[in-house]
């Protein structure tokens, strides 16, 4: 047999590539080796009928919580993202310089998933919803972070700020946790990602000013203080505008508490689109509002996004951010053998965001079947 699998006779939705045609994909060796027409079945060992569904590349989640165990919004990885058609997550901060190695050791090396990660600025990391990442500004270590990416370089992407007073960050730290992750990431030569909602400062101006091209700004809908839009006008604020033109990259990042319909629609009605489209799923949401990547992509369908650019937003951009474009996001020859079988199927669906609000759509996205490094997921089950 030449072929380790053939998906065969599905239409081929692959953004990096600019297709949208039916086209068949074949895999050896954990690799894309082909993409072309009418391949032959009789050279594959197993064959994928995909005929009336759409095939993707694995979807890239650029903000989960995959800790479990250990921070207390941890979930497991494998069933809730690998299975529901994720095949690569980025965990955005569970994990700071103290708690790495084990994350590393106990949770990425054993997962099926593919787990990069934001590296927390606290070396704590996000252990307990009842002591803040920065209970103690001395928590936001550069020394300590700095370290930790240094041997980790080949998973660790950046550096992660969450900012909310109070609850994460004390009055006594204040904005110092922002401008310590942006030295450490600076010393790293890496970007920061940053969680800016209802933080020690005026509006969301002072949070934009400091971050750079290829820095992600996540939760960008959110209805909480130090949001996108003006308060007064009603527009999207004038340092958003130019954050956008400097490269900033913005991030859906939807959580339990960080979309909101309205602000979204406020946004999207001005040109103000993610860039990025990611879940932050984590133990708070994963029964609702958020419950898997798959659900936000049905969200940006309703807001009237094309099937092309709601893919392209979890396949080939991620992937270009995180400078893995010929690996990842693309079911190009070469490219690590990541796809999922889509059925894009047609009813009524109440779509919720965080703040009680709830539209009708009548299309969903559903993950039908997931192929990571060339071969089919099958979740297992507990004996």
């Amino acid at each position: 047999m030449k072929y380790d699998l053939l998906i065969q006779g599905g239409t081929l939705v692959d953004p990096a590539q600019g297709v949208n045609a039916v086209r068949d994909v074949v895999f050896v060796d954990g690799e894309v080796t082909d993409v072309g027409e009418n391949l032959a079945a009789t050279e594959a060992r197993e064959v994928i009928d995909a005929s009336g569904r759409y095939v993707t590349p694995g979807l890239i989640d650029v903000h989960v919580h995959v800790f479990p165990g250990v921070s207390f919004l941890g979930v497991e990885p494998d069933p809730t993202c690998l299975a529901r058609g994720v095949t690569t997550v980025v965990d955005a901060g569970s994990a700071g310089a103290d708690t790495f190695p084990g994350f590393r050791k106990y949770v990425i090396e054993v997962s099926q998933t593919r787990i990069l990660a934001q590296l927390n600025i606290s070396s704590q990391g996000m252990l307990s919803r009842h002591v803040g990442e920065f209970a103690l500004p001395e928590y936001a270590d550069v020394d300590a972070c700095c370290r930790m990416i240094e041997q980790h370089r080949d998973l660790i992407l950046g550096v992660k700020v969450r900012l909310t007073k109070n609850s994460i960050v004390a009055q006594s730290a204040g904005m110092t946790p922002l401008h310590r992750a942006r030295e450490a990431a600076d010393a790293a030569g890496l970007p920061i990602m940053v969680h800016p909602q209802a933080a020690w400062c005026d509006s969301i101006d002072d949070i934009l000013k400091v971050m750079k091209k290829g820095d992600i700004l996540t939760h960008t809908f959110h209805g909480s203080a130090c949001g996108i839009m003006d308060g007064d006008s009603g527009k999207v604020r004038a340092s958003v505008l130019d954050a956008i033109e400097r490269g900033v990259i913005f991030d859906v990042g939807h959580g339990a508490g960080s979309f909101s319909w309205d602000v979204v629609e406020a946004a999207m009605a001005e040109g103000v689109l993610p860039m990025t489209i990611s879940s932050d799923l984590h133990t708070g949401n994963i029964n609702g509002p958020v419950y898997d990547l798959a659900n936000i992509l049905t969200k940006f369908l309703h807001l009237g996004l094309s099937l092309d650019d709601v893919l392209a937003r979890v396949t080939s951009v991620p992937a270009a951010a995180v400078l893995m474009q010929d690996r990842i996001g693309t079911l190009a020859p070469g490219a690590w053998g990541d796809a999922v079988v889509f059925e894009l199927r047609e009813g009524t669906y109440n779509l919720e965001d965080c703040h009680g609000g709830v539209r009708t759509g009548m299309r969903s996205l559903e993950p039908v079947i997931v192929i990571k490094d060339g071969r089919v997921y099958r979740e297992e089950k507990p004996s």
